[in-house]
């Protein structure tokens, strides 16, 4: 049985029912509507952009037909003128290929010209060897030799002329190469010269030591002279004590007994106490101060020099220091001389150590007393055999005066770096008598050849300048002249270094405007 509740539940029901599907149909059309509006705005959207598309698709087109247009123009120019290019090579090579023609014709008629001539050369080759046999013929008959024996005298001919002309150039060939080397050695000394701005360092046989006062002259002289005999017999000198103020002169020729006295001189105006017992005393210690300085300047030397040498080498090479050869001193010369050694070395490709050894010890002779006989070569050498194993630093010593029968190339090092040390402006002194007496020889043998006027040694006899007289000696002459006077003073003199020979010859015109 249906009760009302019921039906109200199910009218109820319906009634929802009917409510959602009228809600949904409702939202559908809704949502068809909106729909619609959307894809109305979407198709003018469309619309509108297909339309501009096309405008822009238009000026797309219209602007590439104008580029096609501009670049199609551009190609039509570059065709013509590369085609007019082409013509114009084709021109050319057209014009080449017919002076190509014209010249092979030229060449094949002077190759049929040539044949023509030719066949005249041959022709007349025949008709000159048929003539040369006729004349060859004659000249048997007329010399009565046979053409065998006429050629043997003339190849005995040719070859006497052949060997005069292969000595002639032979002597040339000496003479270039003389001159190269001459050169090649100039180089070297030169450079090494340039290299090496060595001091010149002059010594003498005195040396004086200054008093505070004239008083202490009387001190040294001692009661009745006894304060100066002991010290000359201690120290092996002669002390001079004359009028000079303040002052007394140590002379000796021995350097290092001139040091020793000088040493203990100054030790004893300082100290004071002056008596024989005193002055022995100090002479002692100043021979032990020396000797320290002797070892100490050798060592030195070494360091310098970058070479390694046995002890009493370096002993012996300290002792230079108080040696001296011309008033040059002998360890500095020495130093000098290894310097130079060693460039000329390296400028050779030789070893520089053992050229630097060697110049370094090529005076070493000359640091012991003169009981040995010998030159300070030899006896350099026989002590440098003692203590030192390199045969070419020995080689170097012994040869440097080039005394002996041989020479070596350490020989020549160290006899051309001596040479330049000694020679070096003011490093040695000689006396005024020889200076004069070399100068005065140097201008007589300028003065000895005919047409000079008057010559005139210069610069320490290191030039030398000559007037000729011009209605004499032309400009040739003048030169054949100075080479004259250059093989006289190489003939005749010894000089160190070289001398500059110079011919002046002045031709003066003179007139008078009246």
């Amino acid at each position: 049985m249906i009760t009302l509740g019921t039906i109200e539940l199910v009218a109820i029901f319906f009634i929802f029912i009917i409510g959602a599907v009228l809600g949904g149909m409702a939202a559908f059309l809704s949502r068809r509507l909106i729909f619609n509006r959307q894809l109305r705005i979407a198709e003018r959207k469309a619309a509108k952009m297909v339309g501009e598309a096309r405008n822009e698709s238009k000026d797309i087109l219209q602007e590439a037909q104008e580029e096609a247009k501009r670049i199609k123009g551009s190609a039509d120019s570059d065709y013509r003128e590369r085609r007019a290019e082409l013509q114009r090579q084709e021109n050319r090579l057209n014009q080449k290929q017919e002076t190509l023609d014209r010249k092979l014709e030229g060449v094949e008629q002077r190759d049929r010209n040539m044949t023509n001539k030719e066949k005249e050369i041959e022709t007349t080759r025949n008709q000159l060897g048929e003539l040369k046999d006729k004349q060859l013929k004659q000249l048997e008959l007329i010399s009565g030799m046979s053409s065998t024996e006429a050629k043997q005298t003339l190849l005995d001919a040719m070859e006497v002329e052949m060997q005069q002309e292969a000595s002639r150039r032979l002597h040339q060939w000496e003479s270039k190469l003389k001159e190269g080397a001459d050169e090649i050695s100039q180089e070297i000394l030169a450079s090494s010269i340039q290299r090496s701005a060595s001091e010149i360092v002059a010594e003498t046989t005195v040396s004086v030591v200054a008093l505070p006062n004239d008083e202490m002259k009387g001190r040294l002289i001692g009661r009745e002279g006894r304060n100066i005999r002991a010290l000359e017999q201690a120290t092996g000198v002669d002390l001079i004590i004359d009028d000079t103020p303040e002052a007394v002169t140590i002379s000796s020729f021995d350097p290092v007994r001139r040091e020793v006295a000088r040493v203990a001189l100054n030790r004893l105006i300082l100290d004071g106490r002056i008596h024989p017992a005193r002055i022995e005393e100090m002479a002692n210690k100043a021979k032990e101060e020396v000797d320290a300085d002797i070892q100490n300047s050798g060592e030195q030397a070494a360091l310098q020099l970058g070479v390694q040498l046995h002890p009493e080498l370096i002993k012996l090479l300290g002792r230079l220091k108080f040696r001296t050869s011309y008033g040059q001193n002998a360890l500095e010369h020495s130093m000098e001389v290894a310097y130079l050694a060693g460039m000329i070395a390296a400028e050779l490709g030789a070893d520089v150590n053992t050229a630097k050894k060697a110049g370094l010890l090529h005076d070493i002779g000359k640091a012991v007393d003169r009981e040995v006989e010998g030159t300070h070569a030899a006896i350099g050498a026989d002590l440098v055999k003692q203590w030192e194993k390199s045969p070419e630093v020995l080689l170097g010593v012994a040869e440097h005066h080039l005394e002996t029968s041989d020479t070596s190339i350490w020989g020549y090092i160290t006899s051309a770096a001596d040479a330049i040390s000694s020679a070096r402006p003011g490093a040695r002194r000689e006396s005024l008598e020889s200076y004069l007496k070399r100068l005065k020889a140097l201008e007589d043998i300028a003065d000895s050849f005919n047409g000079v006027e008057k010559s005139f040694a210069i610069q320490a006899g290191r030039e030398v300048r000559i007037l000729v007289k011009p209605e004499t000696i032309d400009d040739l002459g003048a030169m054949r002249l100075a080479r004259d006077i250059v093989k006289k003073v190489e003939e005749s003199l010894n000089y160190p270094g070289q001398i500059k020979v110079t011919v002046i010859r002045e031709t003066r015109a003179v007139d008078y405007a009246k």
